[in-house]
């Protein structure tokens, strides 16, 4: 239910504006004193307020005015006053009030203001439950967009998947290359076979040739058992090589030829065996340049890039953010079991000004924590400023010579200009330790791919698991 805020010491006033506001359909809220009223604000969101503007210095009803605008522009309160004046009414309708009423309040304009109250907030949650559906239309396959380019790339996928056997997707980390291949694999004639994924950037270098390709029994030390690769384990599916630029040149040969003949020799053994397999290759570097330098195999390079499908970073498609936004305040709402709507149009205009170097998995991130800061309906340009400013960021751009990174926090400014409060500061550092904390779980404790999923580097992982006291 909606959550009207009442602040006035007269408990004749509260009883009258509760009645009006259950038949509403709100949630009424009560404080007797302005200092109270701050006090909870700091952990309740009102869609609307009623405040009396107090007769002292210490109980004055501006000051909450003023604070709930700041937390959600777009609420309207009513301010109430024994004392109204001309002036004191032209004050509280520059600080953005909806209406100035003098008491003893008259019943009939109480309940006409707080209707247009009730109006407004189904209006606006009507609009937020709009973008929301709006968003699920541009949703493929996990992947969001109704940018051209992102269309386009929807277009291509329908159009390869069923014929491809080999796709190099490039694009910056965090724009989603894993969603691709997957829809690629569902839209294909292998969709009912297995999708593999290997991870070519956190896997020892030592044991790579192994997990690719098997090998028999007595072939090393430790290989007591004969083992099979992951290209055997494939066949007749889908192998994903996600980061394909960090694979080994000693691999490359053997790489190809699996990808090529699709044959594979198991480590020790001089037997070449059959793996028919749809090869999906994907990269944050410039293999062009890494070819031409001499670190990826040319050959290897044109047998994976017969089909290339390029992934463009967010900030070249912005027209896109409100619908990802909409589509992960959704999903976080159900996670969290919050009843979040939506964003402020002030927490908008931050999302559509910041610069996301870490991309879509960036502004997830991003979101998450902001709907774990809120205790409103909506997400506001104060939570969403404190999720952006203390949450560790990829900083990944791309230059002439492949990719550059710099580690690092985002000090994106909450244009807003709040800080975030130290309760805030608590409450994420307490996120981000779960976060970080569960993300390892999930990958066994493997840094290469945490950091890859958190969209961090590695050194910035390492920063932040010294600064939350994980154990490494």
């Amino acid at each position: 239910m909606p959550i009207l805020l009442v602040v006035d010491e007269d408990p004749s006033v509260v009883d009258l504006v509760e009645r009006f506001a259950s038949e509403l359909g709100m949630n009424v809220v009560k404080e007797t004193n302005a200092s109270a009223a701050l006090a909870l604000l700091a952990t309740v969101r009102p869609d609307g307020a009623i405040v009396d503007v107090g007769r002292s210095k210490g109980d004055d009803g501006l000051s909450v005015l003023r604070e709930i605008k700041v937390l959600d522009p777009q609420s309207h309160v009513i301010l109430t006053s024994a004392a109204a004046t001309i002036t004191s009414a032209v004050e509280a309708i520059k600080a953005g009030a909806l209406d100035y009423i003098q008491k003893p309040l008259d019943p009939d304009r109480l309940r006409d203001l707080l209707t247009t109250v009730s109006k407004s907030i189904e209006r606006r949650e009507t609009l937020l439950r709009i973008d929301a559906e709006v968003a699920r239309q541009f949703e493929f396959y996990g992947l969001i967009g109704r940018s051209p380019v992102m269309q386009e790339l929807f277009d291509a996928v329908r159009r390869f998947a069923p014929y491809a056997r080999t796709v190099l997707i490039t694009g910056e980390t965090g724009t989603g290359k894993e969603l691709v291949a997957k829809a690629l694999h569902k839209l294909g004639p292998r969709r009912e076979r297995r999708l593999i994924t290997v991870n070519c950037s956190a896997v020892v270098e030592t044991l790579f040739e192994s997990e690719l390709f098997g090998h028999v029994r007595g072939a090393f030390t430790g290989a007591s058992e004969s083992k099979v690769g992951l290209f055997e384990h494939a066949d007749g599916g889908t192998m994903f090589l996600d980061e394909i630029g960090e694979l080994p040149m000693t691999l490359q040969p053997k790489l190809l030829r699996a990808v090529e003949l699709g044959e594979v020799q198991r480590v020790g053994s001089l037997e070449t065996r059959r793996a028919d397999v749809f090869a999906i290759a994907a990269t944050n570097r410039d293999l062009r340049v890494a070819s031409a330098a001499g670190r990826f195999r040319s050959d290897l390079f044109f047998r994976l890039s017969m089909i290339e499908l390029h992934i463009p970073p967010l900030r070249d498609r912005r027209e896109d953010i409100p619908y990802l936004t909409a589509a992960f305040v959704r999903e976080f709402a159900q996670r969290l079991n919050r009843p979040l709507k939506g964003i402020t149009p002030a927490a908008e205009r931050l999302l559509q000004h910041a610069p996301w170097p870490g991309n879509v998995r960036e502004l997830r991130n991003v979101i998450e924590r902001a709907c774990i800061l809120s205790d409103g309906r909506v997400v506001t340009e104060r939570e969403l400023g404190s999720a952006m400013s203390t949450v560790p960021a990829s900083s990944e751009s791309r230059t002439a010579a492949g990719v550059r990174t710099s580690d690092g926090a985002n000090d994106f400014a909450n244009g807003s200009g709040h800080a975030a409060s130290s309760a805030d500061a608590l409450l994420m550092s307490t996120a981000q330790r779960q976060q970080i904390e569960r993300v390892l779980s999930q990958v066994s404790g493997n840094k290469a791919a945490a950091a890859k999923q958190l969209g961090i580097s590695r050194r910035s992982l390492y920063r932040w698991l010294d600064r939350l006291n994980i154990p490494v």
